[in-house]
């Protein structure tokens, strides 16, 4: 009895969380098993795997951006315009003044920097709601997009194109799979392994509960298991593709993102700022360097997003980047985040994200037309965020909050020991998004 106490309260979150608390990854588990069925097994193959990959990267870029800005107690509505604007001007660089792709990608992120400044500008210093800057950012950057381009669609190079539609090259010895892939895979397995006894490690030292080892590697062996089918579908994919480009771009961003938001001074400001921007302030916070970065960097991202969708299509268009705000406002929010700042995790609005993909994906295969699509997707993030909220606010389990636990009691013992703005309690503040 105690062994599967022990197992319920630890196996997929420590000593303070437990299964409840991996709903949103449950509900992806279930559209995948779900639209295998249906599909006939085909959701679960190499190919279609590596094109939701190659078709949403750009969109779970966003969604990192945009946790951020939301978690901030912000909304940016400009990023599929500011991804267009940066896709026509990166495509008119490389073809009409032979700009090469290397430096057509950071011409395109030094644009992403200077809007996000610009919107960054308006937010923080002059005080206007991020809402109205980024609606007016929205109209601004989609009609300089179609300005620049003429409403035409402009190619790119074959080298550009990597970024979006490349995929891990092959190598070494004939394994019948992706060697690069398989090599990926496996050092993801390694630092899996060193980062969980890394974990356990710290809590001996700070005398902390540490779970049982046993529970340790079931754990480990759930996750491998994982990342393992994951690779052999990846790897397995028809000669001359594997995990696509974008997709290990997507896997950087997210680990970087990731260690910043949950592991230095600066993400666990733009949490403290999301939590209570004036208590944040009066602890030493700089809000407005805070917000203006926050923007900044939304836009770094969509740029970024701009150019691997550009990439992938070959050319830019007059039709880039709509609705791509949306999608990723819908994956954040599914994916955990509190629609009044200050609660959310990357990881988090990955699987939101991934849920709206194979969702889509599934549909598709189906053979549903895309006005049932778009209405069946509005309706999940309503009934996912509608669901949270009545529960939160009946008192009964909230799966939004559970799997905000870890970040607010766990993570706080590896905050620097320097006096940081109080985060305030959401259980008994905030009504979960």
């Amino acid at each position: 009895m105690n062994r599967m106490k022990d197992l319920q309260k630890n196996l997929f979150g420590g000593t303070t969380s437990n299964a409840r608390q991996f709903g949103m990854i449950f509900t992806l588990v279930a559209i995948v098993l779900l639209f295998q069925i249906l599909t006939a097994g085909l959701t679960l193959t190499s190919g279609n795997l590596i094109a939701v990959v190659s078709q949403y990267s750009y969109i779970l870029i966003l969604a990192i951006g945009m946790l951020m800005v939301i978690v901030a107690g912000h909304i940016d509505l400009s990023v599929g315009s500011v991804a267009a604007f940066t896709g026509i001007i990166v495509a008119k660089a490389m073809e009409e003044y032979s700009l090469s792709w290397p430096l057509g990608i950071l011409l395109g992120l030094l644009v992403g920097v200077l809007i996000g400044a610009w919107q960054g500008f308006w937010v923080a210093y002059i005080g206007i709601p991020a809402f109205i800057v980024t609606l007016a950012g929205m109209m601004l950057f989609r009609g300089g997009n179609q300005y620049i381009g003429n409403a035409d669609t402009v190619p790119v190079p074959e080298g550009f194109r990597e970024i979006g539609a490349g995929f891990l090259p092959e190598a070494g010895p004939d394994t019948g799979y992706n060697n690069l892939t398989l090599l990926l895979g496996l050092a993801a397995c390694a630092g899996l392994v060193w980062r969980e006894f890394k974990a356990r490690q710290t809590r001996h030292e700070m005398k902390a509960d540490v779970a049982p080892l046993w529970i340790t590697g079931i754990r480990l062996a759930v996750m491998i298991g994982v990342i393992v089918f994951a690779t052999l579908r990846f790897a397995g994919g028809r000669i001359g593709t594997s995990l696509p480009i974008s997709g290990i771009i997507l896997i950087v961003l997210v680990l970087a993102y990731s260690y910043y938001t949950r592991n230095t001074i600066g993400g666990r400001h733009i949490y403290a700022v999301g939590g209570n921007a004036r208590a944040a302030e009066l602890s030493g916070v700089k809000l407005k360097r805070v917000n203006f970065l926050v923007m900044m960097n939304m836009s770094v991202l969509a740029a970024l997003a701009g150019m691997i969708f550009v990439a992938r299509s070959a050319a830019s268009g007059p039709q880039d980047g709509l609705s791509w705000e949306l999608d990723a406002i819908a994956a954040v929010f599914i994916g955990g985040a509190a629609v009044s700042g200050g609660l959310g995790t990357v990881s988090g609005s990955i699987v939101g994200g991934l849920v709206m993909a194979l969702l889509n994906n599934g549909l598709q295969l189906e053979g549903v037309g895309s006005d049932m699509v778009q209405i069946i997707k509005g309706l999940v993030l309503l009934l996912a965020v509608a669901f949270d909220v009545y529960n939160k606010s009946q008192g009964h389990f909230s799966i939004i909050g559970a799997l905000m636990r870890p970040l607010r009691r766990d993570d706080a013992t590896a905050m620097p020991k320097e006096p940081q703005p109080p985060v305030p309690d959401t259980d008994t503040t905030k009504v979960a998004g």
